[in-house]
């Protein structure tokens, strides 16, 4: 019976009823999360808190970017206007081209947004034709042509060198009609689409100015990246344009990170001569970090903390790596995310009113947990005798305990915050900035340890104890008004201390101070003495005088009231901005693993790769590949044995001997005998596994080819991982 039949048959596999579930975000937080109990909670409050970070950032960054971005709708407004009306030449040359250089900064992570936000603006107020181009997708001037023409109508374009393969698009999509990729298609595709829009209403008239404009929107070109195009690509598609100025309304936004002189180094004069070049300049990155820190973690209103060391590796990474704000706040997100993944008693870390609930709902182990905290050790070793028994046994007292300290903890970052602040205030005036010129300098010092400790903080005091009357008065009125809002019962009577102080010091103008002439005269008759000839004996003697008429010296009304008022700060700090450590319960809220936030966030790829090649077991989980004395397995991949073997060699590596080594290994791998005739024999296989090995050690930067010797390779690191 001949079968040949069947193979011409069709077959129905019906899929199965179960569908496999994808995880979700729960999911993948509760696998591996430590401490059973409330996983689901700590779930929510990590999800609560990360969704307020991203709306408080997203919110902050409209506000810092609406300046630059109402100045950019302005000047296309402003250009569209001008075009409409008859003196338009007068103004500006036929073949000039309005274009707006924005200088964003080197912090290249965030302009995607700042570019999404004026994109979706544009569209929104002045025009809908709005196309945005990547340097990496514009390497060829057809290419860049291509992506403008696509962008703006929609719809296929097609390149003379690319019919072929629009042909097999246009059997994939049908409902696409394809165009060629000219301006000149642009521009009858333009002058249909403003006829038809101004056929919508044909028996109105046209009362106010800017429906007048939006006959005629511009249409807008922003080149993201303007430092990483083609600079010839780049001056040809200028010069294409500037043809079409008087058909085409076209106007040009240049994304630049570095500076404006990279539009003269890009573009020569015969090119930037088409353009009416406006500057408009974004806030600086720096100043971005700051008020993102001011706004979104000095604050008590945001229960997570950093301590000092992860805060010092986020802002190492900002500064020395990418200034991207937006990776700041990444690295944010993460240290809540591990935080609440890794730390079971970050169920209290929450607001107020939750937290004290979710203290009374705590389990046994959790009880347990927070007996064994460091910081709540040390407060049990301050307790009597019987209060230490009753925290170690009775777990409603230890609850109960737990809520006080869960408000001390509450009130500490109420205060904590404001005279942060007011500190910060006193030392930005100072010369050389002896505390830092940002507050997030003084605040991870005082994160670190007592900050009154510190040789800068004395230094400071001394310099603030020089300060004139009119500038001690001027800090003192800055700090009354940032404890101003503070509703907190220690802050408000600071408050009220500060502004009987300023109130003293505005007396001191209506009483006249007359100087005691005994003060001055003791003071002018030694320096009398040295006009006159003296030894050296006599000279010491004399400024030693001096020195005691100084210590001596009677103090004025002002410099009384001066040392009352820094003495009064300094009790201030020295009561509210001891280090978090010092705090109990301090690890409920305070995430301290830098180590962790660094592995994730500043990776060190060579490190990496040689750990994997080391230790393949590490990545590749296969028993086989255990070893104890640190060496490489025989059964480890190709590149593994190789890489064991040339750490063996010193500069070059004769390839011979390395793949006789080589085969050497794999034989014992493979189990042939010893004493055979074929055991360390080079076959064809062996050769081929070696070579290519070989070039992916070269391929990773380990090795190179050398012209010293024909036969030898150079080896290109030293030292371990």
């Amino acid at each position: 019976m001949s079968t040949s039949s069947v193979s011409k048959g069709c077959f129905v596999f019906k899929p199965s009823a179960k569908k496999k579930k994808t995880p979700s975000l729960e999911d993948y937080f509760l696998h591996g999360c430590d401490g059973a109990e409330h996983r689901e909670t700590r779930f929510k409050l990590c999800q609560e808190l990360w969704d307020k970070i991203k709306a408080d950032t997203e919110v902050l960054q409209e506000e810092l970017n609406r300046k630059i971005l109402d100045s950019l709708l302005d000047f296309t407004r402003k250009c569209s206007s001008t075009r409409q009306h008859s003196d338009w030449a007068a103004q500006m040359r036929a073949s000039e081209i309005p274009t707006a250089a924005l200088v964003l900064g080197v912090n290249v992570p965030d302009h995607d947004m700042t570019f999404q936000s004026l994109s979706d603006l544009l569209q929104q107020s002045v025009s809908p034709h709005v196309a945005s181009v990547l340097a990496k997708e514009c390497g060829a001037l057809k290419h860049l042509m291509k992506r403008v023409l696509e962008s703006l109508m929609g719809t296929l374009v097609t390149v003379d060198d690319d019919e072929e393969e629009e042909v097999a698009e246009h059997v994939s999509t049908p409902l696409h009609k394809s165009v060629h990729c000219s301006l000149s298609t642009l521009c009858d595709w333009y002058n249909a689409k403003t006829k038809k829009s101004s056929s919508d209403t044909p028996g109105k008239k046209r009362s106010s100015p800017v429906r007048e404009d939006t006959q005629q929107p511009p249409v807008v070109i922003i080149f993201k990246d303007l430092e990483a195009f083609n600079p010839r690509v780049l001056q040809d598609f200028i010069l294409i344009c500037s043809r079409y100025v008087q058909r085409l309304p076209l106007m040009f936004i240049f994304g630049i990170a570095t500076s404006p002189s990279t539009i003269q180094r890009i573009l020569p004069h015969s090119v930037s001569s088409l353009l009416c070049i406006e500057l408009f300049q974004s806030l600086s990155c720096t100043q971005h970090l700051a008020t993102v820190i001011d706004k979104l973690i000095l604050t008590p209103h945001f229960p997570f903390k950093l301590n000092g060391k992860v805060m010092q590796v986020l802002i190492s990474i900002f500064l020395y790596h990418d200034f991207s704000v937006r990776n700041f706040i990444k690295g944010v997100q993460l240290a809540l995310l591990e935080h609440f993944h890794s730390q079971p008693l970050s169920v209290l870390c929450c607001k107020k009113k939750e937290a004290l609930l979710n203290v009374m709902q705590l389990s046994q182990s959790d009880l347990e947990r927070i007996r064994q905290l460091p910081s709540f050790k040390r407060y049990v070793e301050k307790q009597e005798p019987q209060e230490q028994v009753n925290l170690s046994t009775d777990d409603t007292h230890l609850k109960d305990v737990c809520q006080k300290l869960v408000k001390e903890l509450r009130k500490y970052h109420k205060n904590y915050y404001p005279v942060l602040r007011c500190l910060h205030t006193l030392t930005t005036s100072l010369p050389r900035y002896p505390l830092g010129k940002q507050i997030r300098e003084l605040h991870i010092t005082c994160l670190e340890k007592n900050v009154w400790d510190n040789e800068e903080y004395q230094s400071a005091m001394k310099l603030l104890k020089m300060l004139a009357k009119d500038q001690l008065i001027a800090l003192l009125q800055r700090c009354v008004e940032i404890l101003q809002p503070v509703k907190s019962k220690n802050m408000k009577n600071a408050r009220v201390q500060l502004e009987e102080l300023l109130a003293k010091f505005k007396q001191l103008d209506t009483v006249a101070a007359e100087a005691p002439p005994c003060v001055e005269e003791s003071l002018t008759s030694p320096v009398k003495n040295l006009g006159k000839k003296t030894d050296l004996f006599q000279l010491q003697k004399t400024l030693l005088e001096m020195n005691e008429t100084r210590r001596s010296k009677k103090l004025s009304p002002f410099e009384q009231l001066r040392n009352e008022a820094l003495e009064f700060m300094d009790g201030l700090v020295k009561t509210h901005l001891p280090p978090p450590e010092s705090q109990t319960l301090n690890e409920v809220c305070y995430y301290s693993s830098s180590a962790t936030v660094r592995r994730h966030l500043n990776a060190t790829p060579r490190t990496s790769i040689q750990a994997a090649l080391n230790s393949p077991y590490y990545y590749l989980q296969n028993n086989s590949l255990i070893t104890e004395d640190g060496s490489v397995s025989n059964a480890a991949p190709d590149i593994c044995v190789v890489y064991k073997l040339h750490l063996e060699c010193g500069r070059l590596i004769n390839l011979y001997d390395w793949l006789e080594a080589y085969a050497t290994v794999v034989s014992a791998a493979e189990g042939n005998n010893p004493d055979s005739d074929s055991f360390g024999k080079v076959d064809e296989v062996k050769h081929a596994r070696f070579i290519r090995a070989v070039s992916e050690l070269e391929f990773l930067g380990f090795i190179k080819s050398t012209k010293q010797k024909t036969d030898h390779v150079a080896r290109l690191t030293w030292g371990g991982c």
